[in-house]
């Protein structure tokens, strides 16, 4: 029962308020680098790390490798097997994850200070010495096949991936990182070791650490993890070149309610307008029933139950993008809605009193996130990754807040652009043809 019981605790654990959370850089003796909150009112520390270039690292006809390999590295390590680290892991009421994306492979800690020491040195052990033995790579290849197959039925996933093919061209985004059902199957155990030595290295990876640790204990605690990684590893991709258009995409399929998403070239999170796009957004499909998308397209209309816009912020591609579900017979009216909103707000801007009550609200809702050891910790680590300041939590809110009435609606006017937008919908949807 206890490793079922603790990581709730983990997450619970509660910091002083946002103003009072003091982050410290720590470098080790040995040159590895990471980002620290003390916390010491319970033995218990949050460990999250972030290595560089994720699932894009995929080698040319080798796509799925890092997500599988990424599966693997809790399956056999060291002189153990899956059944054996499992144990151990559970004997140190410890807990390890490890997670795969486009830009980063994951990987977060939760552990007792009693015991820390056993608790790294098994994590390390996952990390510097797996085995990947061919037994646990077929079990783990016959989940990955599955969750493609599972995909092929799902009209989200569909959408997601008939989308990020026409968006990415022959960018590492343009497929899946699960791979394919071919490529998935081709793999081989030197394509697990290739992938691994590609992603685990220690010069590209970004540390945060949250709890019962102080700076000396966290130092020498990252050079007995990581110290033996080597560096280096693969080449990142460059920039994705954006292959969309305007128009519509009709992916047909057999379902009561469509799917859609929607898209248009979209602005980096280091751009001098960023802070002016993020409240426009918030205003125009953030989320909340306040959002014009959710007044027009849900309250008026009655079209869906959720409608939301969000600003996409990859390492190598900038989207600004939405999505909406909606029946088959409704759809089109959503997209229509979708697009005389885009191109009112872009005419017209908002109103002060829309910006006041964003600014409100953003504000407002931001300290709420920093809620215990292991949601700070993983705050943490992703602000390196997108290479924010340190004082990043204390400085936030007074961007937004100075953030002006004639910054969004210049913003509005120069992004946002209804007649650049590419829609696709998975379903039967009446009245709406695919363009080219």
């Amino acid at each position: 029962m206890i490793r079922f019981v603790l990581p709730v605790l983990f997450s619970l654990v509660a910091l002083p308020a946002l103003a009072e959370v003091h982050i410290q850089k720590v470098t080790s003796p040995g040159g590895i680098t990471a980002w620290l909150v003390e916390e010491h009112s319970i033995p218990f520390t949050a460990l999250d790390m972030q290595f560089a270039g994720g699932a894009s690292l995929d080698l040319p006809g080798k796509r799925g490798a890092t997500n599988l390999m990424t599966g693997l590295l809790e399956e056999g390590s060291g002189k153990m097997d899956s059944q054996q680290f499992a144990k151990a892991e559970d004997d140190l009421a410890a807990s390890f994850n490890y997670d795969v994306g486009d830009d980063t492979l994951s990987v977060s800690a939760r552990f007792l200070s009693e015991n820390r020491d056993k608790a790294v040195d098994l994590l390390r052990q996952s990390l510097v010495e797996p085995t990947f033995p061919q037994d646990a790579i077929d079990r783990v290849r016959e989940q990955v096949l599955s969750i493609i197959a599972s995909n092929k039925q799902d009209p989200g996933k569909i959408a997601s991936t008939t989308f990020d093919k026409e968006a990415f061209g022959d960018h590492p985004y343009a497929t899946s990182l699960n791979g394919t059902e071919e490529s998935v199957k081709a793999l081989n155990r030197d394509d697990i070791v290739t992938a691994w030595k590609n992603v685990m290295v220690k010069d590209r990876v970004n540390i945060a650490a949250v709890g019962d640790i102080t700076p000396e204990q966290l130092g020498k605690l990252l050079d007995r993890l990581l110290g033996d990684l080597p560096t280096g590893g693969a080449a990142l991709p460059g920039d994705a070149k954006l292959t969309l258009t305007p128009g519509v995409t009709v992916v047909p399929y057999d379902t009561p309610q469509a799917q859609v998403i929607w898209a248009q070239k979209g602005l980096d999170l280091n751009d001098p307008d960023f802070f002016p796009a993020y409240i426009l957004n918030t205003i125009l499909g953030g989320g909340s029933f306040e959002s014009r998308l959710m007044k027009e397209v849900r309250v008026k209309r009655g079209l869906t139950y959720g409608v939301y816009s969000y600003l996409v912020d990859r390492d190598h591609a900038d989207l600004w993008m939405g999505s909406v579900a909606s029946s088959n017979d409704k759809v089109a009216e959503a997209i229509k809605v979708i697009k005389d909103q885009w191109g009112e707000i872009a005419k017209n801007g908002v109103t002060a009193e829309e910006l006041a009550n964003a600014k409100k609200y953003m504000t407002g809702e931001y300290p709420l996130r920093f809620d215990g050891n292991g949601t700070i910790a993983s705050i943490l680590v992703g602000m390196q990754h997108d290479g924010m300041p340190i004082d990043y939590p204390a400085s936030r809110n007074d961007k937004i807040d100075a953030v002006t009435l004639a910054d969004v609606n210049r913003v509005a006017k120069e992004y946002l652009d209804p007649d650049k937008l590419r829609f696709v919908v998975v379903g039967q949807p009446e009245g709406l043809k695919s363009t080219d």
